[in-house]
């Protein structure tokens, strides 16, 4: 069942005082299944923040629909969209806790403001703060939590209305390697146990292949592809999707450190793309065998997406040319995704 739906979805904002038009979001379509992780990734500027607006209704599309669950939000009057919000919890890159208030006070703003009583509101803090590990720090106040406890406290009021659906805007961004970690294992669990839909905004692969199920790459205001993980990532498609792989996988020789191994390697320089198939290493040592074609790994690496194999790795190929030729042409042949990088 789809919980999120943009359909055709643009928004065009006027700039400042000589009145010309910045487009943030151009026809955009996507879907969130209920109970999923899903991710969108992009630069800074590719329109992810203004994704996120429109999803809550703090935004209106230029054109174009924009549905969560049965309802068209653009269709809604203010007194319904805020009703709706109810059901939509907000986690930040910068926590946006009130320095004033308790951690419990902050997990109970919310609830406050929805009108819910005090019982039920002690009742739901309590709950949350055990869920997230701070039920011990619930007197103290943010200045006395680290970066990775306050934004379980964000995670925490996030949840406090009981929403079916979570955004996430960038909300690891702020935190170290390992607080980041443990804040993703906890999204895990809220998704994984609470059953809660979750929409990850994010700027960084490693976010998004450490939880999301699905995800889109965003580009210049466009969705430059989506799917499943490790389909969009295995096999990019668009330029700023490789580019997330590159950055993250680090399995590709870059332009510099490609002229250092064609000055230090006399041979052919082929790149591997690995595939996820049982024996894929194997048959192509018996390839290069084959075909007396002597191959020495001098570049790559593989990772993991979704427990599937992904990268690639670098040869150096030595031997007849008609051998090496041959080989590369079998290997075409059965559907191996190669780069011949000589230049």
């Amino acid at each position: 069942m789809t919980h999120v739906r943009l359909s055709h979805v643009s928004k065009t904002f006027t700039r400042g005082r000589d009145g010309g038009r910045v487009v943030a979001l151009d026809d955009v379509s996507l879907d969130v299944a209920e109970g999923e992780v899903f991710g969108i990734i992009g630069h800074s500027g590719a329109g992810k923040s203004t994704l996120i607006r429109l999803i809550n209704g703090l935004e209106s599309p230029t054109s174009g629909q924009v549905f969560v669950g049965d309802h068209e939000i653009g269709a809604l009057p203010e007194r319904d969209r805020r009703g709706l919000r109810r059901d939509i919890g907000m986690i930040f890159q910068q926590f946006n806790l009130f320095r004033s208030r308790t951690v419990a006070g902050n997990v109970a703003y919310p609830l406050k403001v929805a009108g819910i009583g005090r019982a039920e509101r002690d009742r739901r803090v309590a709950r949350l703060l055990d869920f997230v590990g701070l039920l011990d720090r619930a007197h103290d106040h943010p200045e006395q939590l680290s970066g990775g406890q306050k934004q379980r406290v964000g995670i925490a009021r996030a949840l406090a209305t009981e929403p079916s659906l979570l955004l996430a805007d960038e909300a690891t961004s702020a935190l170290d390697p390992k607080t980041t970690a443990e804040v993703l294992a906890l999204l895990g669990r809220v998704n994984r146990e609470l059953g809660v839909t979750i929409v990850l905004i994010t700027h960084e692969l490693d976010v998004i292949r450490a939880v999301a199920d699905r995800v889109a790459v965003m580009d210049g205001g466009r969705i430059a592809e989506s799917g499943t993980l490790y389909d969009v990532f295995a096999h990019p498609k668009s330029a700023a999707t490789a580019d997330f792989v590159r950055g993250a996988l680090r399995d590709r020789p870059s332009p510099e450190t490609l002229a250092r191994l064609r000055h230090t390697h006399g041979g052919r320089i082929v790149t591997v793309a690995i595939r996820d198939r049982t024996g894929f290493q194997t048959a192509l040592a018996r390839t290069f065998l084959e075909h007396q074609v002597a191959a020495g790994i001098i570049y790559g690496g593989i990772s993991e997406l979704q427990e599937r194999a992904v990268g690639s790795l670098t040869f150096e190929l030595t031997g007849p040319d008609e051998g090496i030729d041959a080989a590369l042409a079998a290997l075409r042949a059965d559907g191996v995704d190669l780069t011949e990088e000589n230049g």
